[in-house]
């Protein structure tokens, strides 16, 4: 949130809405470490709803389909974050073996 390219299309209202929720959301997990899975999905869905809607409009600010426009990082297939935030939230290779790799 604080690249130069990101504070020229972001506006402080939407910065600080992503922040306070990331913030929210990291201290939720470290007192929540040992939750269930739709817990954890249950606030990622949370988190997403919060910041697809103003990366979205930050994407359509920088002239783009959300693809790489001016510079900004292609996100297709993260599950709305880099990395896909959660392992199995949509956002690439699947997360650690299977139980056929495994035997």
């Amino acid at each position: 949130m604080d690249e130069e390219k990101i504070k020229t299309v972001i506006d402080a209202s939407d910065k600080e809405k992503i922040e306070t929720a990331i913030k929210e959301t990291l201290d939720w997990l470290d007192h929540n470490q040992l939750g269930e899975k739709a817990e954890f999905e249950s606030k990622l869905k949370h988190l997403e709803g919060i910041c697809n809607p103003i990366m979205m409009k930050v994407y359509q600010a920088a002239g783009g389909d959300g693809a790489g426009a001016a510079g900004m990082p292609d996100m297709g297939g993260a599950g709305g974050f880099p990395g896909g935030f959660f392992p199995g939230s949509g956002g690439g290779a699947p997360a650690g073996p299977t139980v056929e790799e495994v035997d």
